[in-house]
């Protein structure tokens, strides 16, 4: 009985994962690709997510003479908010990031299979990283763990440095 149980609760989940990286891939995205768009796509824009995460504040809060184990549970649902807000952007952007890169190999002159083979491979690890980061926010909302989205955005970083090398001659000189 316990192990039809498990079973069950496997495959729910497994469902769950290839629904979302279907979704993932599968969601349109508008398509901004100018040379100040791909300028402004930087890995210093998520930065504070990274200060966000961190227990400094908590502890130091803890210490406080009224603190309150409510006040705890207020903070950690903020930060998770706006942690989500930047998770939200984080992928909207690396979604067009990918848009941007198909588009240029379907136009380039010479196939591409190694650019295409690691697109997807940093696709399907991003959306699987992103699904982890999100399980882990609904435990740090509680009091339990850490959240890591270091990977996220080396992920992105990664992929803006790959568009910005392929951009072509004439996006960047401004047209």
């Amino acid at each position: 009985m316990f192990y039809m149980t498990a079973g069950s609760l496997a495959f729910i989940v497994l469902v769950l994962v290839v629904a979302k990286v279907t979704r993932h891939f599968a969601s349109p995205q508008r398509l901004p690709v100018t040379a100040e768009w791909i300028d402004e796509l930087s890995i210093e824009r998520y930065r504070p997510m990274l200060r966000l995460l961190k227990q400094e504040d908590l502890r130091f809060l803890r210490r406080q003479p009224s603190f309150t184990p409510e006040m705890a549970t207020k903070f950690r649902l903020k930060r998770c908010q706006v942690v989500q807000a930047y998770l939200c952007h984080l992928d909207a952007d690396f979604k067009r990031i990918c848009t941007a890169l198909k588009i240029f190999m379907v136009q380039s002159r010479h196939d591409r299979p190694d650019l295409a083979t690691r697109m997807l491979r940093s696709q399907m690890t991003f959306a699987y990283r992103m699904m982890v980061v999100q399980f882990q926010l609904v435990f740090y909302r509680f009091g339990v763990g850490t959240v890591g989205v270091t990977g996220l955005l080396k992920l992105f970083d990664g992929m803006r440095t790959e568009l910005r090398t392929r951009m072509p001659v004439e996006l960047a000189a401004g047209g």
